[in-house]
């Protein structure tokens, strides 16, 4: 087993930009760890910032989606693209969040056996259908999220959340990204 983050050899910057740095020991400290994901992106510090700013304004920004919302759309793609490293760190995500392993387990295994309301498996619904068929969605699948109370804005977030996973998920299966030995253990 090697400690590169990818299966692909592109060593981090040495040294690391100090923002850089400064973001890593602020993940160490929340985290306990760096993400490999990070870890990834540390070759090139363009790549990294910008793969960070779309993350942290999607998963932590403004949003009348909550952050566990957002998470379970990111599984839910992850799981459809079979994103080892996603399914591993954002099952974790949803585990801790939720309060309830069972649901995050289900949520990577098969998002339609967790116990969800009609809300949660609409958007979940439509952002499988932006992951698997994009091209097919017509007014009717924004209706029925408007119908469960989501909002335009709503909608536009929960397609811009989707839409980074599958970029995310496919960068992280063709690279080999690895997920931290950590993720498998927490909110257990």
């Amino acid at each position: 087993m090697t400690d590169r983050p990818t299966a692909l050899d592109l060593p981090p910057m040495d040294p690391l930009p100090d923002a850089t740095a400064r973001y890593f020991a602020l993940c160490e400290d929340k985290l306990g760890m760096v993400p490999n994901v990070l870890r990834a992106y540390a070759f090139d510090a363009a790549k990294l910032d910008a793969f960070t700013a779309m993350y942290n304004d999607l998963m932590l920004g403004p949003s009348a989606l909550s952050k566990l919302e957002r998470e379970m759309i990111a599984v839910v793609v992850s799981a459809a693209n079979r994103c080892w490293y996603c399914q591993v760190a954002h099952g974790a995500a949803v585990r801790a969040l939720s309060g309830d392993p069972g649901l995050g387990e289900a949520m990577v295994m098969n998002w339609r056996a967790a116990p969800l309301d009609a809300r949660q498996t609409a958007m979940l619904r439509f952002a499988e259908k932006v992951t698997l068929a994009s091209h097919t969605i017509e007014e009717a699948d924004r209706d029925a999220l408007r119908a469960q109370g989501f909002t335009d804005r709503d909608i536009w977030d929960i397609a811009a959340v989707a839409g980074f996973f599958a970029m995310s998920n496919r960068v992280a299966s063709a690279t080999g990204m690895r997920p931290n030995p950590d993720y498998h253990a927490q909110a257990r």
